[in-house]
């Protein structure tokens, strides 16, 4: 079920079969801004761009905006600065660049679109005057089998700096997008093309169902003109005054949290009371800050078995917050040992009795867990994500062994916790909240006690699997 049906309705109702296309731009369409200025960005960065190449990018992209050259010529200056490099070591950059920045960049209007022509059996692609590197890793991400981009000359593994033409731009979408109709039983009257310029006209009066995304000002124009239908995403670019304030303010209500959990300690002397307080107070109040509004199926599961190990997948910076609003209670988190040294958040969590791994040494990560088993067998809960580290998709990474060992240790049952679109409220890499409702699945309880160390392989395979079923 898609989280934006308004946006999808049309398309759940609508035709189904691989004759119809769903066409896709890149920048400002599948992704929030331009993915050639971030490439641009990671070059310069890692001393791939001197100055002297920045100011010739730069004049190319001023007189491309002129007028006084086309796109062809644009981006023949741009490749240039690339002639000699290795495809390979190109490729890398991509992953690169997409795992640090682009990854977090995906629009979720447009990945809940790109899943709704999936789920009708749509022939899908990627249309961009990008090239594949810069296309490929996202169109990964999203499923999109078909990637129709403009192509950098390569020869002996090398870049010559030069373009195979024509480029991927203007006309060159339209004859690409024929190209893959002469390979698939594509019926372009029935299909769909998504993008923000008007400078792809000519794929926009070949599909019958032209949609506009994001579009700028001329299309945006031509848009109203022609009665096409307009989109604009939201979760993604500039946060607005109001999401700014309101990130601040679930921030800031950290403090007052935990000073109406001290005063409980106090007097009764029980610090793990200030705990629970200030746990779900800060889950409840930062949430409705925020604006995130939290739906839960399969509550009861939080609470039938305890203690227990309870895993989630991790995408988010507001995973922790939301940890703290479902479990409320007796529960210590695990975390990297980086986060001992942050000057907020080390105190409180270590307040909390959070378990702190040195990620980087195996040896001593176990050694660490020791005490976590102990507060196991105590009556305490564990709060762990097994993928280690945030990812930037929803799609789990591999599982590693330290929670499921744990639970084995202890005795005591795993119960997985899904939660299904953290990422469109704040992504990795990025600092403000946008108001968003997560779904959240709470699956039942796994009995652990009957688990042998030769099993622990499948038995975390089967785990994962869950989580891959379940976010489909």
């Amino acid at each position: 079920m898609s989280g934006y049906p308004e946006l999808t309705r049309e398309i759940d109702e609508g035709e189904d079969g691989p004759q119809v296309a769903a066409l896709f731009d890149l920048d400002r369409t599948l992704i929030q801004g331009f993915s050639a200025l971030t490439f641009v960005r990671d070059g310069a960065m890692h001393g791939q761009y001197g100055p002297v190449d920045l100011a010739e990018l730069a004049m190319a992209a001023a007189s491309f905006e002129l007028g006084t050259i086309d796109f062809s010529s644009f981006l023949t200056g741009s490749a240039r600065l690339l002639r000699g490099m290795s495809e390979t070591d190109f490729e890398q950059v991509g992953r690169r660049v997409f795992e640090e920045s682009l990854g977090a960049r995906i629009h979720p209007e447009a990945r809940a679109i790109v899943d709704a022509h999936r789920r009708r059996g749509h022939t899908i692609a990627v249309v961009s005057s990008a090239t594949r590197y810069q296309v490929e890793p996202v169109a990964a991400e999203l499923g999109i089998e078909h990637v129709l981009a403009s192509q950098l000359e390569v020869r002996d593994g090398l870049l010559t700096g030069e373009i195979v033409s024509p480029s991927c731009y203007g006309e060159g979408k339209a004859i690409a997008a024929r190209a893959l109709a002469e390979q698939f039983p594509i019926d372009f009257e029935r299909s769909y093309f998504y993008t923000d310029s008007d400078e792809d006209l000519p794929l926009l009066d070949l599909v019958g169902k032209p949609r506009p995304t994001n579009p700028n000002g001329n299309l945006a124009k031509i848009a109203a003109r022609r009665g096409w239908p307009a989109m604009h995403f939201t979760h993604r670019g500039r946060p607005g005054l109001g999401e700014v304030v309101r990130t601040g303010l679930a921030a800031g209500s950290l403090l007052p949290s935990l000073l109406l959990g001290l005063p409980a300690a106090y007097l009764t002397g029980d610090w793990q009371r200030a705990v629970n307080i200030t746990a779900s107070t800060w889950g409840e109040l930062a949430t409705a800050l925020a604006g995130v509004e939290v739906r839960v199926s399969g509550e009861e599961h939080l609470w039938s078995h305890r203690p227990a190990v309870f895993i989630f997948n991790h995408q988010s910076g507001l995973d922790m917050l939301l940890i703290c609003k479902l479990l409320r209670r007796d529960f210590v988190g695990i975390g990297k040992k980086e986060l001992q040294s942050n000057p907020i958040l080390g105190p409180v969590m270590s307040f909390a009795g959070t378990v702190f791994v040195d990620r980087m040494n195996h040896d001593k990560a176990i050694e660490a867990l020791g005490p976590a088993v102990e507060a196991l067998r105590e009556g305490m809960s564990l709060a762990i994500a097994p993928e280690g580290t945030r990812t930037t998709s929803p799609h789990p990474t591999r599982f590693k062994k330290g929670a499921f060992y744990m639970a084995m240790e202890a005795g005591v049952p795993i119960v997985p916790i899904v939660l299904h679109n953290t990422l469109d409220a704040l992504p990795k890499h990025w600092f403000i909240v946008r108001p968003t409702t997560i779904d959240v699945d709470v699956l039942p309880p796994i009995q652990t006690t009957d688990w042998k160390h030769e099993d622990l392989d499948e038995r975390i395979a089967e785990i994962h699997q869950s989580y891959v079923d379940v976010l489909g």
